[in-house]
């Protein structure tokens, strides 16, 4: 009953009254309990200030694992193939990175390799780290570490603006080259997506409650 409980509603901690400030107007509320699916809403200009989504923390966890499997394959498949002029090259997202550093630009290497290797990788770990254990209403060790990171790096998750900049370059390379997408561009592609959708996946406030009540069981 405990794990049910735990995929299926969002625990309010104890003490109270709990209040929510709307981001937009600064409207002070009582944060009472909502139902599942449905959203709690700011009466002064009607923003939005929290959601309750549907099994959040079951759909958080197989986003992010996928996002994880995924991410194997964009580090070890290749990600384009171009052919110009009889030369046949082969490029990875972590080749990209080192190509770029070698060739006296190490600060974009570097930036590539933060924004779209790294910072993905640890906000997908460690939303099945956190969320995980939250489904059986457990509390790994550290949680509440590991969720203040992920918050940090969140907004340093930038993989859909490298995939757009590739795009880009892509179209333009296409006038010289023959290009080819690889398995690493379509694994990056899907890797977007489950990123988006883990994020998107569990309220911030609904994810701290979780974690507050775990701890004081």
């Amino acid at each position: 009953m405990r794990t049910r409980l735990s995929i299926l509603t969002w625990p309010e901690p104890k003490g109270g009254p709990h209040r929510a400030i709307c981001h937009y107007c600064d409207t002070v509320h009582v944060a009472d309990p909502i139902a599942e699916g449905s959203r709690a809403n700011c009466v002064l200009c009607g923003a939005t200030l929290f959601q309750n989504r549907p099994a959040s923390l079951v759909r958080v966890t197989s986003f992010s694992l996928t996002a994880l499997l995924l991410m194997i394959v964009v580090h070890t498949a290749p990600f384009v193939d171009m052919d110009a002029a009889g030369l046949r090259t082969e490029l990875t997202l972590p080749g990209a990175a080192r190509a770029l550093i070698d060739e006296g630009t190490p600060l974009v290497g570097l930036g590539v390799a933060l924004f779209t290797i790294i910072t993905p990788l640890i906000l997908a770990g460690g939303l099945v780290y956190v969320c995980a254990p939250l489904i059986f209403g457990r509390l790994a060790p550290g949680a509440m570490f590991v969720t203040r990171w992920m918050s940090r790096s969140e907004p340093w998750n930038m993989i859909e603006v490298f995939l757009l900049g590739v795009l880009v370059s892509l179209l333009k390379l296409g006038k010289v080259a023959d290009l080819h997408f690889g398995i690493g561009f379509w694994a990056f592609a899907g890797l977007m997506v489950c990123m988006a959708a883990a994020v998107a996946a569990i309220d911030k406030r609904e994810l701290w409650d979780r974690l507050e009540v775990a701890k004081g069981q």
